[in-house]
């Protein structure tokens, strides 16, 4: 197993923390993160280690308006189950937004709502596969590991990008 360095940095929506490894981005984790990070005991603090510099790079011209997409090598771990809903994540377009139902649909397992909600909910890459693009199926902003503050910022941070209304149309 190789080292994971890590690294804290500010960001528009407050102090974020990266971890990666050789083998890619491990996590995105917010300053009032919902869930522990996975071996995060185990991390070593290294701010200019090479695997951190185009993830902290992308992350910030994301949140700084120049970028819509990422292109960089992720390493989530999950099961089987959540690694499939995370990907799908990375399906919504920018300044779009799918509820759960449709996700769950998305993934072939269209009675699985609550179990895709709870995958969303441990996302290790928020941002980066965007879980904030999901909302209630009323159009409501629910739970977000970084807080429903944070989730508003990064929806109406896309709006401004592209003019889009909030929320976008769901897809059918």
């Amino acid at each position: 197993m190789s080292t994971v360095f890590y690294d804290c940095f500010d960001s528009p929506i407050g102090t974020l923390t990266i971890a990666a490894d050789q083998a890619g981005l491990r996590q995105v984790l917010f300053a009032q993160h919902r869930y522990p990070a996975r071996g995060q005991a185990d991390w070593q603090h290294a701010p200019d280690a090479p695997v951190l510099i185009e993830p902290r790079r992308q992350l910030l011209q994301y949140l700084h308006g120049q970028r819509r997409h990422f292109e960089l090598l992720l390493a989530p771990e999950g099961t089987p189950f959540q690694s499939q809903v995370w990907k799908t994540l990375a399906q919504i377009p920018f300044a779009s937004t799918w509820s759960y139902g449709q996700l769950a649909g998305q993934i072939g397992r269209p009675t699985a709502v609550r179990a895709v909600g709870a995958a969303i909910g441990r996302n290790p890459l928020p941002i980066v596969l965007p879980c904030h693009r999901v909302i209630g199926s009323q159009g409501a902003l629910t739970g977000f590991a970084g807080g429903l503050a944070v989730k508003q910022a990064l929806l109406s941070l896309e709006r401004r990008h592209t003019g889009a209304q909030f929320p976008a149309a769901l897809p059918s």
